[in-house]
């Protein structure tokens, strides 16, 4: 009992540390990502954060199986460097003994990992989704970050800000090009400023500018100094964008009898599949021999996890094109892996520990 106690202690601590550095390393390359598209204009400045939220919810079954496969190969591969399996080997236990304290490790993350990926990833990433279909239908010049060039949504209008002075709806330095009927726009003001109407129409109004028009390639252009000058800016698109069938959820992917909604089901049906195959895997796959200086056992675990995750996306792609039925496609690939692990179990209990240690 107190060895258990023990062995799941150490389990829980060394899961919290590789759980903190995944998540950690998920979080930078998404946020950097974020804030490159921020930057661009493509996403709002306050809307970083939330998407970022969401994303990380999305990566979460997956950095949680990744977290029990690394952290019980570790603890198990420092039993055997420590040469603790000796003494476990020398009470007359056997390999097969280590399975029942790893599973009651694991069975409550991967159950929490079957959790969220039926249910809360799909509202996660359905969520985002409505949030950059949002962003979306901003106004032409809501899209403007100061500093970049951005082109509006009809394609005839580009907008440049260089800087934001004060309030939000005061700008300087405003450059707008526009092409209508082959004759090209362009005005360029000091300052300027965002007007509502009480009916919704909204107008970038220019102040102190100069307009320059003619046809590209012409002689014919004429310069118009202005005081003030009132330019419609055009609402963003507001149709509904198709949902993808990430963002679906489970029971509508379970009524649903498209090949790519089924495709969408078998993965996140393998999820805690696959999680449950990784922690009985490490088992095996933790020999390391405490005389050698190189741990090839761990090289070996991440040609098994890289090669386990590709064939689950490789039946994925099968159901979604229609080559690989659903009802075969779930479990081919699961079971496969549980009968390479038993014959790992097998190899390694007929290896014996004196022929191991060797």
């Amino acid at each position: 009992m107190i060895f258990k106690r023990a062995l799941l202690r150490e389990f829980g601590t060394m899961a919290l540390a590789v759980f903190v550095t995944l998540f950690s390393i998920t979080l930078t390359t998404q946020l950097i990502r974020l804030l490159g598209q921020a930057a661009g204009g493509v996403v709002l400045s306050n809307g970083v954060l939330p998407l970022l939220g969401f994303s990380a919810l999305n990566y979460l079954p997956v950095l949680l199986s990744l977290t029990l496969f690394i952290s019980i190969l570790i603890v198990l591969s420092r039993s055997y460097r420590d040469s603790e399996m000796v003494i476990w080997f020398g009470a007359g236990q056997s390999l097969i003994a280590w399975v029942r304290p790893v599973l009651q490790f694991a069975m409550p993350i991967i159950f929490l990992i079957g959790v969220l990926s039926l249910f809360f990833s799909p509202w996660a990433t359905s969520q985002s989704e409505e949030y950059r279909r949002l962003m979306d239908q901003r106004d032409d010049l809501s899209r403007v970050s100061p500093g970049v060039f951005r082109e509006a949504g009809d394609s005839e209008r580009v907008f440049f800000v260089e800087a934001v002075a004060g309030e939000e709806e005061s700008v300087q330095n405003v450059f707008i090009a526009t092409m209508h009927n082959g004759q090209l726009g362009v005005m360029v003001s000091k300052k300027g400023f965002r007007k509502s109407e009480d009916n919704g129409d909204r107008y970038i109004v220019l102040l102190n500018g100069r307009r320059y028009q003619g046809t590209p390639g012409m002689a014919d252009y004429r310069v118009m100094d202005f005081e003030k000058y009132s330019l419609k800016v055009e609402a963003g698109g507001g149709t509904p964008g198709q949902v993808s069938t990430k963002a679906m959820s489970t029971l509508t992917l379970i009524q649903g009898g498209a090949n790519s909604e089924r495709a969408e089901l078998l993965w996140r049906m393998g999820l805690p599949l696959s999680a449950f195959n990784l922690v009985l895997l490490a088992i095996p796959l933790s020999f390391v021999n405490p005389r050698a200086s190189t741990s090839v056992n761990l090289v070996f675990a991440l040609l098994a996890y890289m090669v386990y995750s590709n064939l689950m996306s490789m039946a994925q792609a099968w159901v979604a094109q229609g080559r690989l039925s659903f009802a075969v496609g779930w479990w081919v690939i699961h079971v496969c892996m549980f009968f390479m692990l038993s014959v790992l179990f097998w190899w390694r209990l007929r290896a014996g520990p004196g022929m191991r240690l060797r």
